[in-house]
């Protein structure tokens, strides 16, 4: 029995060294890649702009009476590559604007708070230094829908219509929500840091759509190692602030703009979440809700179904 447990330890024993070898050269790759690659994270796909002193991505394709555009989700790494999938679709016809938003894609990292009228101040700024004006259909994908109905409600003017992707309302989390979030982050934020470092976070795809090519997915992977969930960003996600701006976003009446909600099926049946895009839904001069079988970042699963929906859609508007 001694000898067993003796060869059962070895064998355990050399299973860890194995282990502890592999990350050690997945670490040196990691850092070997960030060199070899060090030009497609550091050359822009969009123009750059400056905002606050710091530079902001901003991408444009296409022309059109109708400008569309794109808020990405939190923590997207790169939010051109990201969106490629629908707004290819749409840039036969349209304009369409990418803002990447300071700590995502190609845009510095900042300091200092990141309360969401901080963060329309500079997007309105950085798409007006780009020469896309107003007015614009906002197509904001998960955070940023907080963004889209606080720019609806501050600037009506600027707002034609809203295309929500999964979007986050007034009314998606309360404070037991958020707290919960918040208590998830400290165990997520430690993991992914360890999995950022050694580079295993390499080995996932992040093409969700599967419709990027070689070179796009070799960025979006660069972009995903180097700037996921970077202090920029996490300070988006701070419970007081996205308590206040609930609160300032119900001190007002919801825009009245015409709206496509897209419910994904990780969220259909939450109360609070598609009652929130319901809500939004009733309070427009002409809204739908529009359940999706597939994962929250719906324009990755479903991009041919919404831009499909969104020409119809766009094309009604001023009728």
């Amino acid at each position: 029995m001694k000898k067993v447990l003796t060869v059962i330890g070895k064998i355990l024993l050399g299973i860890l060294l194995l282990i502890v070898l592999f990350l050690i050269i997945m670490t040196i790759f990691n850092q070997i890649m960030f060199i070899k690659n060090k030009a497609l994270y550091e050359t822009p796909l969009g123009q750059l702009v400056e905002v606050d002193g710091h530079n902001m991505s901003i991408y444009t394709e296409g022309e059109g009476e109708h400008t569309i555009v794109f808020l990405s989700g939190y923590g997207t790494a790169s939010p051109i590559l990201d969106f490629k999938p629908l707004y290819s679709r749409l840039s036969d016809e349209y304009r369409i604007a990418v803002v990447e938003k300071f700590g995502y894609g190609f845009s510095d990292e900042i300091d200092g708070k990141r309360d969401m009228d901080t963060i329309l101040r500079q997007d309105r700024e950085a798409l007006q230094k780009a020469g896309v004006e107003a007015p614009y259909v906002l197509c904001p994908h998960s955070f940023s829908g907080y963004e889209a109905t606080l720019w609806a409600q501050k600037y009506p003017d600027e707002v034609e219509a809203i295309v929500g992707l999964d979007m986050c309302t007034a009314n998606c989390k309360d404070e037991s929500t958020l707290n919960g979030d918040n208590d998830s982050m400290k165990y997520v934020l430690p993991t992914f840091r360890f999995l950022q470092y050694t580079g295993l976070v390499r080995i996932f795809d992040e093409d969700q759509s599967g419709t990027l090519n070689d070179e796009e997915k070799q960025i979006f992977t660069e972009l995903y190692c180097k700037n996921s969930l970077n202090d920029t960003v996490l300070r988006e996600a701070d419970n007081g602030l996205e308590l206040a701006l609930n609160d300032e976003l119900n001190s007002a009446p919801l825009p009245t703009v015409p709206m496509i909600m897209y419910c994904s099926a990780d969220n259909e049946g939450d109360e609070l979440w598609e009652g929130g895009m319901q809500a939004m839904v009733d309070a427009s001069c002409d809204g739908q809700l529009i359940k999706l079988d597939c994962g929250h970042y719906v324009h990755d699963f479903e991009y041919e179904r919404i831009s499909s929906d969104m020409k119809e859609f766009i094309g009604e508007l001023g009728d």
